[in-house]
C-alpha cells in the first residue's frame, strides 16, 4: 500500500512506501544479525509512491534504501543506488556516519563525476522500531500559556553529571526521567522542558577532526526518530520505548514536554555534502534549489540546504513528522528552529505559506503549543507569525539585557518588555502569550556568564574566537571572568537576580535557560554547540544554593499573582481611574506616571510598574515593581490613596527584592517612600 510511508509492521511483514518523483526504482536493504545484506525491490508505484509488502519482515529488523535514477547534478538530480539511504520515515536509526568519500555522492576531486564506492559500510541503519507502548493513564497537562513556565534544557547536559540520578542512566531520556530530576523541576516550578533537539542527528565530521562533537543537536537526518545516542537501552529501536517512557514521567510531575525541532534543513549540507538520504531518495523534491542553477542549494539557514516547502513531498514530511511526535510520542508542542525558512515559498516569508497553513487546519496539532524562532539568515520577522504562534522575543532579551547593564535611553524599551511587547503583537490581534520571553538560551552566554563576562571566550570551539556572537549586552560588573572580589561577586549576585526577576515578573510567557536557576557557567563560552563535555553539562556540585532558592520563590510568586501572568493586555488607565482593576501605570520613581518628557529622559535609568490584576474574592491584586539600573540607591513613592472615594486602608509590604539587605520596618501607607539601592528591583504588594 502507498501510504503511511515509512516501513510499516503488518501481520506477516512489514509495508514499505517511500516517495520519489524522479526514481526509476527503489530497493530496500535487509541486513541480518550479521551485516549481509539482501536486496528487495518494491514492486509496486502508485503516483510518485514506490512500495510493496515484505513478508516476514518485522520488528527489529535492520534496513536501509537503494534508488536508483539518473545522476544529473547540474539538472538537480543525484540519484545513486551504491549509497545506502535512510528512509526519512525511519521511527528509529542505530548507529551513526562513518565519515570517508564512500559517503558522498561525487568524487571529491571532481563534484559532477559520480561516486560508485558502497556505502552501506560507513552508514547508520534504519530499524522497523515496535510501536506498542503501555500508556496507562497518561494524559497531556495542557497547561495554558498564560501559566505557562518553560525550562529550556538538553536530554544529556541535564543529567550527565547529577549525582542522584544512576551513573547508567546519566544523558538519557531516562535519566530525564528520574524521580531526583523531575523533583528539582517540579519543585522549581516549571511547567514544560523545551529539550533541544532529539530527532536522530548526524555528527559533523569536521568537528569529529578536531576531538569535538555537535552537542546541541542542530544537524537533523531523521524527523521521526528520537536521537539514539540518548537511550540507555541501546539504539536498536529501543529508544522509541524509553522515550515515551520519559515523557509519561513528565507528564505524571505535571510537565509539558516542548521539542526544539529542525526542518529548515538536514544534515546534507550544500552541493558538495554527503548523500545520506533525501538527496538520493528525490532531490528537487525535498530542497529547494537555485533556479536556473539546480546544481546548488538555496540557503537562508547557513547549513547549505533548505527544505522545499513549497512542494508537497517537502511538507507531506514536516506534517508526517509533526503528527507522529504527538500521536505516538504524546509531546505537547514544538519550538521550530528558524522557523522563517518554513514560510519562505518563493523567497519572502509569506504568512498564508502552505506550512503555515497546514498547521492551521490541522486538528491533531490544534491543542498543541507551537513556537517559532521568528528569523533566519534572511530576515529578522519577530512579530510576523499568525495568531496560533508564539515567538522567541528576540527584541525582550535585548532590550532586558540593555537596561540592567545601564545602557542609556533603555526605559521606554523595558517597559514595552514587560508589558508583553504590545508595540510587537497587540496591533495583530494577538496576546502577550504570543511572546516568549528569555534573557538567555542556549545559543549565547549563561546568566551566570552574561555578568561576568564583555566578550565571548570561544577558543576551545577551534575556530580562533571567531565564531559566536560578538555584541551580547554583557557586562563583567567590574572584572573580566571569575572573581574574588566581594564587591564584584555582590554585584554579580544581584544582576542575576535582576534579570530573573525581570523575565519572571513579565507579562508574556517566561523561558527559563535551564542551568541558570543554579548559576551554569560556560566559562565565557557563548556558542558551546560543540562542546559535548564539561563546558555544557550543568555542575550539580557546585549549584548555587541561594540562586536556586530565589528561583523558586521567584516562579511560585508569578503563580500566585495573576497580575504578572496576564492573558489579554491590561489597559493604561486615565489618570482619574488609575485604580481601576486589571490595569497596569508606568510610574517615575518619586510616583507620579510617567510622562512623554519621562520617557524621553535618556539618563533616567529607574521605573515603577504598578499592576492590578483582576478583582477576585479577596479583592484587587496589586503590585509595585521598583527598578532601579542606576549606580546609586534611589528613593520610590508609593502611589497615594484612590481617588474614586474608596474607603480602602492598605498597606504595602515588601514580597521580594534582589537586594539581601532590602527590608521593611514596617507596612508603607501610601505615598511613603523606599530606598531602593543601586542596581536592584524590589517588589512591594498592596495588603489591607
Amino acid at each position: 500500500m502507498p501510504f503511511p510511508l515509512g516501513a510499516t509492521p503488518l501481520q506477516g511483514g512489514t509495508n514499505v512506501a517511500v516517495y520519489s518523483e524522479t526514481a526509476e526504482a527503489v530497493e530496500v536493504a535487509l541486513f541480518d544479525a550479521v551485516g549481509t545484506e539482501t536486496r528487495v525491490a518494491l514492486p509496486e508505484r502508485t503516483g510518485h509512491v514506490f512500495h510493496g509488502f515484505l513478508p516476514g519482515v518485522g520488528v527489529g529488523q535492520r534496513y536501509g534504501l537503494r534508488v536508483h535514477g539518473p545522476w544529473d547534478p547540474a539538472n538537480g538530480l543525484r540519484h545513486n543506488a551504491a549509497k545506502l539511504l535512510l528512509d526519512p520515515h525511519a521511527t528509529a536509526v542505530e548507529g551513526g556516519v562513518s565519515w570517508g568519500e564512500d559517503v558522498f555522492g561525487h568524487h571529491f576531486d571532481d563534484p559532477t563525476r559520480r561516486n560508485d564506492a558502497d556505502s552501506a559500510a560507513s552508514m547508520p541503519r534504519c530499524v522497523v522500531a515496535d510501536r506498542s507502548f503501555d500508556w496507562g493513564d497518561d494524559a497531556p497537562p495542557r497547561t495554558p500559556l498564560s501559566e505557562t513556565v518553560v525550562y529550556e534544557t538538553h536530554v544529556k547536559g541535564l543529567t550527565k553529571r547529577h549525582p542522584d540520578v544512576p551513573e547508567e542512566l546519566r544523558g538519557t531520556y531516562a535519566g530525564l526521567a528520574h524521580p531526583a530530576v523531575t523533583q528539582h523541576l517540579t519543585d522549581l516550578g516549571v511547567t514544560a522542558v523545551e529539550l533541544l533537539p532529539v530527532h536522530q542527528f548526524v555528527q559533523d565530521s569536521h568537528l569529529l577532526e578536531k576531538g569535538l562533537r555537535n552537542y546541541w543537536g542542530y544537524n537533523s537526518i531523521g524527523f521521526l526518530a528520537p536521537h539514539g545516542e540518548y537511550s540507555s537501552a541501546g539504539d536498536g529501536g529501543q529508544q522509541v520505548a524509553e522515550f515515551k517512557a520519559m515523557v509519561k514521567a513528565l507528564h505524571a510531575a505535571g510537565l509539558e514536554v516542548i521539542l526544539d525541532v529542525v526542518f529548515n534543513h538536514t544534515a546534507e549540507g550544500n552541493h558538495l555534502g554527503p548523500t545520506l538520504s533525501l538527496r538520493g531518495i528525490d532531490n528537487g523534491s525535498y530542497y529547494r534549489l537555485v533556479g536556473e542553477d539546480r546544481q546548488h542549494y538555496f540557503d537562508t539557514t547557513g547549513t547549505g540546504n533548505s527544505l522545499n516547502v513549497g512542494h508537497p513531498a517537502a511538507l507531506h514530511l514536516i506534517m508526517d513528522s509533526l503528527r507522529y511526535w504527538v500521536t505516538e510520542m504524546h509531546v505537547d508542542g514544538f519550538r521550530f528552529d528558524l522557523a522563517t525558512t518554513l514560510t519562505r515559498q518563493g523567497g519572502d516569508m509569506d504568512v498564508h505559506s502552505a506550512f503555515l497553513d497546514l498547521v492551521h487546519q490541522d486538528p491533531v496539532l490544534a491543542p498543541v503549543k507551537m513556537i517559532a524562532e521568528p528569523w533566519d539568515t534572511a530576515g529578522y520577522q519577530v512579530g510576523g507569525f499568525p495568531a496560533r504562534w508564539s515567538e522567541w522575543n528576540g527584541k525582550y532579551r535585548d532590550g532586558v539585557r540593555d537596561f540592567w547593564r545601564g545602557a542609556e535611553g533603555s526605559l521606554g524599551e523595558l517597559a514595552l518588555r514587560m508589558t508583553g511587547s504590545p508595540d510587537v503583537y497587540e496591533r495583530g490581534g494577538r496576546d502577550p502569550v504570543a511572546s516568549v520571553n528569555f534573557v538567555t538560551a542556549h545559543d549565547g552566554f549563561s546568566l551566570a556568564d552574561l555578568t561576568a563576562f564583555d566578550e565571548k571566550h570561544n577558543e576551545a570551539n577551534g575556530e580562533g574566537g571567531a565564531d559566536g556572537e560578538s555584541d551580547n549586552r554583557s557586562w563583567n560588573c567590574g572584572a573580566e571572568g571569575p572573581s574574588d572580589d566581594p564587591a564584584v561577586c555582590a554585584l554579580r549576585d544581584r544582576q542575576r537576580r535582576n534579570l530573573l526577576a525581570t523575565l519572571l515578573l513579565s507579562a508574556g510567557v517566561p523561558m527559563l535557560l535551564g542551568g541558570d536557576e543554579i548559576a551554569r557557567t560556560q566559562g565565557g563560552n557563548n556558542n558551546a554547540y560543540c562542546h559535548d563535555d564539561e563546558v555544557s553539562w550543568y555542575d550539580w556540585e557546585g549549584a548555587d544554593a541561594d540562586l536556586l532558592a530565589f528561583t523558586r520563590e521567584l516562579i511560585a510568586l508569578r503563580k500566585a499573582h495573576p497580575a504578572l501572568h496576564p492573558r489579554h493586555y491590561l489597559p493604561a488607565p486615565d489618570d482619574a481611574d488609575e485604580d481601576a482593576d486589571g490595569a497596569i501605570v508606568m510610574r517615575r520613581a518619586d510616583g507620579p506616571r510617567m510622562t512623554d518628557a519621562d520617557w524621553g529622559d535618556a539618563v533616567s535609568k529607574a521605573l515603577a510598574v504598578h499592576l492590578t490584576g483582576p478583582a477576585g474574592d479577596g479583592g484587587a491584586d496589586e503590585l509595585l515593581v521598583l527598578l532601579n539600573a542606576s549606580e546609586g540607591a534611589v528613593e520610590f513613592g508609593t502611589p497615594a490613596e484612590p481617588r474614586r472615594g474608596k474607603k480602602r486602608v492598605k498597606r504595602w509590604e515588601l514580597l521580594l527584592s534582589t537586594d539581601p539587605e532590602q527590608h521593611l520596618r514596617r507596612p508603607l501607607a501610601p505615598g511613603a517612600t523606599v530606598l531602593v539601592r543601586d542596581r536592584s528591583l524590589t517588589v512591594l504588594r498592596r495588603t489591607g
